[in-house]
């Protein structure tokens, strides 16, 4: 059990950290809708209008570090199986 909680652990961390970075690696709180600028071709004017996208932030990963980490100290809870040692 502590092997399975221990590889959870670095399975989230690590799957967290490519996912945050591969996702652009935003330094601010996660976002569920981006600006995006657009312009209107007959007028020329600037609107800004919202998209819908899911961009995690430095709270994303954060939470998902710390949702590891407790796995990891969960792990701590068990011990490692004792060996027996046969005597002839």
């Amino acid at each position: 059990m502590k092997r399975i909680l221990m590889t959870l652990a670095v399975v989230i961390a690590l799957a967290a950290l490519v996912f945050w970075t591969a996702t652009g690696a935003h330094r601010g709180w996660t976002k569920t809708s981006v600006p995006v600028k657009t312009v209107d071709e007959v007028t020329g004017l600037e609107a800004i209008n919202y998209q819908s996208r899911f961009v995690p932030g430095v709270d994303f990963l954060g939470g998902a570090l710390l949702g590891a980490s407790l796995l990891a100290a969960a792990s701590l809870v068990f011990r490692n199986k004792a060996t027996q040692h046969s005597h002839n």
